[in-house]
């Protein structure tokens, strides 16, 4: 029932049924972004049926980008399950080609996800400022749509954009940033630096709106938004801003699940909901991510002590290492902010900021959950490359399969890491050099041709 009346809220906020199929179908990416019309936003009459538009978690929590953890080394596919792909434009995005690499709309790409959900946070801005609410609920809801929306924009900046260099961050090509439901209004690419800058302000503006924790995982919280905002930071390589919005995000709710207490032996042992998740957000569910297969050098990262080799890895009939930490059941995997992540980006912060004993006892205060009780010996560090060592392969195997690889290889080449991806497919190689323009991925030529913006340099 709930629902029905969300559609049916979403139906209300427009005086012509053309637009409804573009909420409730999500048509082309040009109805959103480029589509001229008259359209008139009309206004949902209570304060909470602005609440219930975002409640809409089944629009607004999931498809979150998959393009990503598609073109990233966490996992790999069989000259079977290439062949096997539905789109060519899989295919292509898989082996790193330049151009369409955007799956069909009516399948649900990236872009078309992304700017659903924004256009619906819009609405919201636009509702209760043209009503005029306030009060507590008013706040809330306003910084529920303000975060979502820096959530989102924070997602795409990883797949369309270049890594954050302050260099070259103010000529660099952003995304366009659609900040009102007006469809008459043009899309134009703002530079990254004013994409980043429009991310921040919304968390910043969001934070001191939301309550600190909502009655749902599912609704962004003050801490889940502390926590994007630190992440923001992280990627834009300002680690003492990532570090106090880190611990800022940790004060507010800082409990880690202890391994020990899982059931390694169920199909999906880690709860989706489980007290680590400070928002349930998933990324667009794509079957040549679920199940997904490992690479041997990563599973073999795992001490045997440590329980994250069977909580979060199983094997099939053909002894291929998959994974199952899902943490919602494999119906897309978690990509919003969590605990664990939290832990680690305290760690990696304290540590290239040069208080590496502080880095290393958040780094332990992790691992001691994560390992058998009683086998756990802390580690410890005797110089910041060292300890910036242990701390980066730590974070790629606790957050393997969370949409945070392609950001972090984009950062770690940006600083100078030299890293080169390579895939052997059907007897042909291929390889993505470090800061190579494909980091950027392509935006859906549609989308271009239609709004006449311009493309990622190939």
């Amino acid at each position: 029932m709930k629902t029905i009346k969300t559609m049916n809220i979403i139906k209300t906020l427009f005086k012509s049924s053309l637009l409804i199929p573009v909420i409730l179908s999500v048509l082309s990416c040009s109805d959103f972004l480029d589509e001229k019309s008259d359209l008139k936003l009309a206004t949902p009459d209570k304060l909470e049926d602005n609440q219930m538009l975002l409640n809409n978690y089944g629009f607004l929590n999931v498809d979150f980008a998959s393009s990503g953890e598609t073109s990233s080394d966490d996992y790999y596919l069989t000259d079977a399950d290439y062949n096997a792909l539905s789109f060519e434009a899989s295919k292509r995005l898989y082996t790193w080609m330049p151009d369409n690499v955007a799956t069909p709309v009516s399948s649900g790409n990236d872009w078309s996800a992304c700017y659903r959900s924004i256009y619906v946070c819009n609405a919201v801005l636009f509702n209760m400022k043209d009503k005029n609410y306030t009060g507590e609920q008013a706040d809330n809801i306003r910084g529920q749509a303000l975060a979502l929306r820096a959530f989102r924009y924070l997602d795409a900046a990883q797949i369309w954009c270049t890594a954050y260099n302050p260099q070259t961050a103010g000529t660099d090509l952003g995304l366009p940033l659609r900040l009102d439901p007006d469809m008459n209004i043009p899309s134009v690419r703002s530079t990254v630096k004013q994409t980043y800058e429009q991310i921040i302000s919304d968390l910043q503006t969001a934070i001191p709106l939301l309550l600190p924790k909502q009655i749902s995982g599912m609704r962004i919280s003050r801490a889940a938004a502390y926590g994007l905002l630190a992440r923001t930071y992280l990627f834009m390589g300002d680690y003492e801003k990532a570090l106090s919005n880190t611990e800022a995000a940790l004060n507010l709710g800082g409990e880690l699940m202890d391994f020990n207490t899982l059931n390694p032996n169920a199909d999906y042992p880690v709860a989706e909901m489980n007290k680590e998740v400070l928002l349930w957000a998933a990324m667009k569910y794509e079957y040549h991510l679920i199940p997904t297969k490992i690479p041997d050098h990563i599973y073999q990262m795992y001490d045997n002590n440590d329980l994250r080799k069977t909580v979060f890895f199983g094997t099939n009939a053909a002894n291929e290492v998959l994974f199952k930490a899902y943490y919602n059941n494999a119906n897309g995997p978690l990509v919003s902010v969590a605990t664990d992540e939290l832990y680690l980006m305290a760690a990696e912060c304290k540590v290239r900021l040069n208080r590496i004993q502080e880095g290393m006892a958040y780094l332990n205060a992790l691992l001691v959950k994560r390992w058998k009780t009683g086998t756990f010996v802390p580690i410890t560090a005797n110089s910041q490359a060292q300890a910036l060592d242990i701390v980066l392969k730590e974070r790629r195997k606790e957050l393997v399969i969370r949409g945070l690889r392609w950001p972090d290889l984009k950062r770690y080449n940006r600083d100078g890491a030299n890293i080169t991806l390579t895939r052997t497919v059907t007897g042909q190689t291929y390889s993505l050099p470090p800061n190579d323009p494909r980091y950027a991925i392509a935006i859906p030529e549609d989308i271009i041709t239609l709004s006449g913006m311009p493309q990622n340099p190939r």
